[in-house]
């Protein structure tokens, strides 16, 4: 991860609203058929719902979410679920604050 990765990221404000949403998946979102909420993370088809946007849009914002190292992808037949990279997140923290 590089910090400038992660604030590129972060500029979106539907990326950050990706991520809040994933601090609390089960308030957020409905019980999935396949893979728990908590455990296995949120169905990309959901957050795109949820989003109000098509699927290759919020597809392209998990992309970058996961390429900053902020969010973390795990397949189950073929969905992508998506939940936060918990220590992703702190070493941008820790990288942040080294910076200020």
């Amino acid at each position: 991860m590089t910090p400038d990765a992660a604030l590129r990221a972060l500029a979106s404000e539907r990326r950050r609203q990706i991520l809040e949403w994933l601090k609390q998946p089960r308030k957020h979102f409905p019980p999935q058929v396949y893979g728990d909420l908590v455990k296995d993370g949120v169905c990309g088809v959901l957050i795109a719902e949820k989003l109000s946007v098509s699927q290759p849009t919020a597809s392209e914002h998990l992309k970058i979410l996961s390429q900053a190292g902020l969010i973390r992808g795990k397949k189950i037949k073929q969905w992508i679920f998506y939940k936060r990279d918990e220590a992703g997140i702190r070493q941008f923290k820790r990288l942040i604050m080294t910076k200020i």
